[in-house]
């Protein structure tokens, strides 16, 4: 019979998908969580995989062989924990049970940085799928290129969505630590996660250990104008470095800089297409259903990502050309006569941002309604509160949830907001605001990271029926 893990934890992006990875492994699978909701519990399920709402010590009889433990909303003193040390099970974390069990041997392709991670790991495994080259991964969100968020792959090459949060209560450093890639591509560098981390220095800190287990025969991908990842690659880096950016930037140089710079251009007649250059040389044209000039960031590091892998950039282009995105990522959910309700996973205020830009940049003059939900550790702690102000400019007004979690006053956000703003307390209220605006050409982007008290269903069945009536009340 074949061994038997159990995943406490297992709803979550990255336990779900170890589990998915340990299903097909061969292992006997069984796991519990507080909560278990789509699209992860379906994934799951099709992958005949045990699952418990809620923790009862009977789960774990007979004993499995291994526990894997998780860290999200699993510190000392949960049920779960307390049985497993009281009786003595071994156990281990996610992210070290993917390092020890998954990744050696294979040719691990890292995507690090506070934004962006999820879709950049998405296109990079895209175009090595389209490349023939059959990757393993494991991606923090759903592509739509691909039927689950992870797989072990029929070749070494592995792609890992590499995240700075803390790997579990018992180890303290972020996760990608256990992952010791080949190819490394950070995105970007800013602040985030107050709840473990007191600083930027901080998390610069843990993206510099990642950095020392990225061999020198390896490749660091990195921005040319960040000066968060610049600062961290001052700390000593032992691998060579290529860079991307929107234009040719002139930029502080780093000893190990390749010389290899990635760049595009926007095509002025055209928003949902660019030129991609390698330095001085033009490599082709991408047309894509994509917006924002974040996703063409993404896009160039994946590009460079994949060429270290060694797929030719002119297959690359063309696989990112029917690219699909990732669930939650600018979703049309729903178009009720002439509004258009959009479902997007920005939760910091620089993607905030880069999300309205894109969106207002494909859209002109016709109106953004922005609705969000500031429910992250970070967010409800308020650290970047005074960021919250400006990054709505792009949008014609902004809605502003306050749910049970914010620990500070979200009204100065609204007085201080640089397009007119409103706080709502209750999501009913905050619905039927929405649903009785005039009509007109409007679209309305929501924006949490979380389920946001069901937010997604109830808007777009409001606005069927407001918009069924003969008047509006």
């Amino acid at each position: 019979m074949s061994a038997h893990i159990y995943f406490l934890g297992i709803g979550g992006t990255l336990m779900g998908s170890l589990a998915q990875l340990a299903r097909e492994r061969g292992y006997r699978v069984s796991g519990s969580d507080r909560a278990l909701y789509p699209p992860m519990s379906e994934q799951l399920a099709a992958a005949d995989i045990t699952l418990y709402e809620g923790f009862d010590p009977s789960q774990l009889d007979p004993a499995p062989d291994l526990v894997v433990v998780g860290n999200a909303g699993l510190p000392r003193g949960h049920p779960g924990i307390e049985h497993v040390l009281d009786i003595g099970l071994p156990y281990m974390s996610g992210a070290e049970w993917l390092g020890r069990e998954i990744l050696p041997g294979r040719w691990v392709l890292a995507v690090a940085g506070t934004h962006g991670k999820t879709t950049t790991a998405s296109m990079l495994t895209w175009i090595l799928e389209q490349a023939g080259l059959e990757p393993g991964y494991l991606i923090g969100g759903v592509p739509k290129n691909f039927e689950r968020s992870a797989r072990l792959g029929a070749t070494p090459f592995f792609v890992v969505e590499a995240d700075e949060y803390d790997t579990s209560y018992f180890d303290r450093r972020s996760k990608f630590v256990h992952y010791r890639p080949r190819t490394l591509l950070i995105n970007n560098l800013e602040f985030d996660h107050a709840d473990i981390f007191p600083d930027l220095a901080a998390i610069q800190t843990q993206f510099h250990q990642l950095m020392r287990t990225v061999p020198g025969g390896g490749l660091v991908i990195a921005p040319a104008d960040s000066e968060g990842v610049n600062e961290m690659l001052d700390q000593g880096c032992w691998t060579p470095i290529e860079r991307v950016g929107q234009r040719q930037l002139r930029r502080r140089p780093h000893d190990r800089d390749s010389g290899v710079y990635w760049h595009a251009d926007e095509i002025e007649h055209d928003q949902s297409a660019f030129d991609v250059w390698q330095n001085d040389r033009r490599i082709g044209r991408i047309k894509w259903s994509l917006q924002g000039e974040h996703n063409i960031q993404n896009a160039l590091g994946a590009l460079a990502a994949a060429r270290h892998a060694g797929v030719p950039p002119e297959i690359a282009l063309e696989a990112l050309a029917s690219f699909e995105g990732v669930r939650r990522r600018m979703d049309v959910i729903a178009d009720v006569r002439g509004t258009i309700v959009y479902d997007d996973f920005a939760h910091h205020p620089t993607a905030i941002r880069a999300t309205l830009q894109g969106l207002r940049r494909r859209v002109g003059n016709e109106e953004i309604i922005a609705v969000v939900e500031p429910r992250t550790h970070t967010m409800s702690l308020g650290t970047l509160r005074h960021e919250l102000t400006t990054c709505c400019a792009a949008a014609d007004q902004v809605f502003w949830f306050r749910g049970e979690n914010i620990k500070w006053d979200l009204h100065e956000v609204v007085q201080h907001c640089v397009v007119p703003a409103q706080q709502f307390d209750s999501i009913d209220r905050l619905v039927d605001t929405l649903a009785r605006l005039p009509d007109k050409r409007r679209h309305i982007l929501i924006m949490s990271n979380g389920s946001f008290g069901g937010i997604y269903s109830k808007l777009p069945a409001r606005l069927r029926e407001y918009r069924q009536r003969p008047e509006q009340d």
